[in-house]
This record gives structure tokens, sequence and C-alpha cells, in this order.
């Protein structure tokens, strides 16, 4: 029986393997059944045409991104924090997310935020990013953003993520912080976000402590907090837990190697 195309045979050794074809073909196919199962599974309605990579299979195999939560499989972020020093204090950029949007409409997000594309670089994800949703110079993220490593966590879906409940996404956010200085402001530049607001820290908690946050932004502010001093042994008596779990070890590939 011939082998379906993809394979390559080794008649000499008797080996046979995948090759580069196969994932053309693996692409192709998830593709076609992700457009088959549209009008069964709600969440495909935000159909993103943008794919994420499948990370751990040593291979280059995409999906789209409206079908990850389908397939449970770890999807990778950027999240950027800008902020700035004012009266000796941090004060926040926070972002209104647009109501339009079909996920977390009207919530308030981080600075910056966004998935990562198969075939980007974290750094580059974050400079997009912050040109298309908050309007920051190329120039000035290149040379200012920090990067300050990464939150992994297990989301679980509800109605305010659009589609079916309950499905569980593990997630890695790489996380960075801009410090900017007075004279820069970061202003809407798609219509992902509706204002932006310049927040001190108390107000921040105070909107984190009320659920007015994007789940996973809360997280990255909470990591922000830590870095920053906010939050500290001496303030919170669950701090190591707190912690803990924002670095979940995921039981799935985290990389390809």
């Amino acid at each position: 029986m011939p082998w379906v195309q993809g394979f390559e045979t080794d008649h000499t050794k008797r080996v046979i393997t995948p090759g580069e074809a196969i994932d053309s073909a693996i692409n192709a196919l998830l593709d076609s059944q992700l457009h088959t199962a549209c009008n069964d599974f709600r969440v495909l309605a935000g159909w993103r045409n943008e794919l994420y990579p499948i990370v751990g299979t040593g291979r280059d195999i995409k999906l789209e991104r409206a079908g990850s939560a389908l397939f449970g499989i770890v999807t990778f972020g950027v999240h950027l924090t800008a902020y700035t020093r004012k009266e000796n204090s941090l004060h926040i950029w926070v972002p209104t997310r647009a109501r339009s949007k079909q996920t977390y409409g009207g919530m308030l997000d981080n600075t910056v935020a966004g998935g990562i594309s198969a075939g980007e670089e974290p750094f580059e994800s974050v400079v997009r990013e912050a040109a298309e949703e908050a309007s920051l110079p190329e120039k000035l993220v290149r040379k200012s953003a920090k990067a300050c490593g990464t939150v992994s966590y297990f989301h679980i879906r509800d109605r305010r993520a659009g589609g079916e409940t309950g499905l569980l996404q593990p997630e890695v956010q790489y996380v960075y912080d801009l410090e900017l200085g007075s004279e820069v402001a970061p202003k809407p530049c798609d219509d992902e976000v509706e204002n932006f607001q310049l927040w001190n820290v108390e107000l921040v908690q105070q909107a984190l402590a009320r659920g007015e946050f994007k789940p996973n932004c809360a997280v990255v502010l909470l990591d922000f907090f830590v870095r920053h001093g906010v939050l500290t042994p001496e303030n919170e008596k669950d701090y190591v837990e707190i912690i803990s779990r924002m670095h979940r070890k995921l039981p799935f590939p985290t990389s390809n190697l």
C-alpha cells in the first residue's frame, strides 16, 4: 500500500520518515477541518486569519488562532506595561478595550498586548503591537522596552471570551516594561482600544479588586507589582502562592527543542 503524500521512504534502509511536505499537508488538513467546523463551534466565529504555532512538534505546524482553544495547545503572547514616574510614584497607562471586540469587550487591559503569530519573535511582536494599539514609535520601543520574563497559567474560558465556555487554554505571556517620560502618551491607533488613562497604583489596585481587568492582564499587573516592590511579603500574606501561580509549570512543551 503506498504511503500518503508527505512521507519519504528509504527502501535500502527500510525506513519511512515524514518529509518536508508533511508540514504543508498537516497545515492544509487543519485549516480545512476548522473551516468545516465553523458552524459547529461558536468560538470559530472569531476567525482571525492569524496562525499560531503548535509548539513541541519539532515541525512547522500552524493552527488558526480562533481554533487554538479547541485543541488546548499552548499559546504565546506579549504584554507590555508602560508607566511613568509622577510625583515620586508609579503611574500606569491603562487602556480600555473597545466594547465591539469579540473577546472581553469593554474591559481594562495592559498598555500593549497581543498574540505571537507563527514565525514571529516575541520582541518583534511587542514592537508591532505597540505601534498598532498605542501609537508608540518603533524607535522608542526598541530602545527602551525591557524584557522582564514570562508568566504562565491555565486559562478557563468564560462567556466574556466569546464562544464555548469551559475550554482549557494553557498560555505563556512574554512580559515587558516600558518607562515613558511625561512627554509621551499612548494613543489609540486601531479600533481595538477606546482610550488610555494614566492611573496611580491605588486606582489600578482598586480596579483589579473589582474584576475590571481582562483576567490574564491582571496576572501581568501582579507580576509588575512584585517586580517593582508594590506587592511584598510584608503586605500580602499569600505572596509566595501568588508568585507560584503566575509561573505555572505547564504539562506541555513550550519550545521545539
